[in-house]
């Protein structure tokens, strides 16, 4: 695939991607017979993507990996859907950051900072000065304005998505047969739109089978398609949060405008915030010294 097609796919009238995304969903459908389910977060992408598949096979099964970071919102929500499977991770969240690190920035910029920390001589060229083992320079490495945090006095590290969500729905997987249609879009991240140029909407091959059929979608698609089709929808998202993934990630916060996602938190749900908030030795998470550490601002805006 080439960037070139991505981007004359984003550009196409709605009625054309709904056309092409079910064209995937049958693929994945009838390759799998049947043995497949939706990856539901009771977020909006995920929500119009159940209602898509189920447009096609109303019997699909939806899987919920109840982490216990979603908003209540959420979760009420979620109870809402038939048909849909609870999962829970063998660790709660203060577990996960004990074990690998709180996690800021993004994915790819605390797993290098993590992967840097471990003291690998190779990992460090390669991941510090982006250069490789061979000679050969690399851009996938930590980003100048971020270095800083290799001296942060907390741990840092990408582990928790793969501990709260990845692990028990790879078990579900494992367990039932059953292979994952995800509500993911190219659009997102650097890295979502890589893995569409290596593999497209349905990753037959990879090591963990994916199918990804919104992937050449946008947010507005998805707002549309909710107007147009009247999918009921998450009310969090009427109470200005544009996201609804795992409340206490600070994944991207730095690039939120204000009210960022915290200050939201705070007038939105402040049991929730005073949570996070408070130190960790008093029982809380410690993101108050976290996010101060970054420079993210966490309280006293105005709605």
């Amino acid at each position: 695939m080439e960037r070139r097609q991505l981007q004359q796919f984003q550009r196409l009238p709605l009625e054309v991607k709904i056309e092409k995304s079910k064209l995937r969903i049958r693929e994945w459908y009838e390759h799998y017979n049947g043995q497949v389910n939706v990856s539901f977060s009771g977020g909006k992408d995920s929500t119009v993507l159940l209602h898509l598949v189920r447009s096609l096979y109303p019997e699909v099964p939806a899987v919920f990996s109840d982490t216990g970071l979603e908003f209540p919102e959420i979760r009420e929500f979620v109870k809402t859907v038939p048909n849909v499977t609870r999962l829970r991770p063998e660790m709660n969240f203060r577990q996960v950051i004990e074990k690998h690190g709180y996690p800021v920035i993004s994915k790819e910029q605390s797993e290098w900072i993590h992967r840097i920390r471990c003291g690998d001589k190779n990992v460090f060229q390669a991941k510090f000065y982006g250069i490789m083992p061979n000679g050969k320079s690399t851009r996938f490495k930590l980003a100048d304005q971020w270095r800083y945090l290799l001296d942060a006095p907390f741990k840092i590290g990408p582990g928790c998505c793969n501990e709260m969500k990845k692990k028990p729905l790879k078990k579900y997987t494992k367990e039932t047969g059953n292979y994952p249609f995800v509500g993911t879009m190219a659009c997102e991240s650097h890295l979502r739109e890589q893995q569409w140029l290596q593999t497209g909407c349905n990753a037959f091959e990879a090591k963990c089978p994916i199918s990804t059929p919104l992937s050449f979608w946008l947010e507005s698609d998805i707002w549309e398609y909710i107007r147009r089709f009247e999918v009921p929808y998450c009310k969090v998202y009427d109470m200005g949060y544009v996201r609804t993934g795992c409340i206490y990630c600070m994944y991207g916060a730095h690039l939120d405008g204000l009210p960022n996602r915290f200050q939201r938190l705070q007038h939105t749900h402040p049991k929730l915030w005073r949570y996070c908030m408070r130190d960790w030795e008093a029982g809380g998470l410690g993101l108050r010294s976290v996010l101060e550490y970054i420079g993210i601002p966490y309280e006293s805006f105005s709605l």
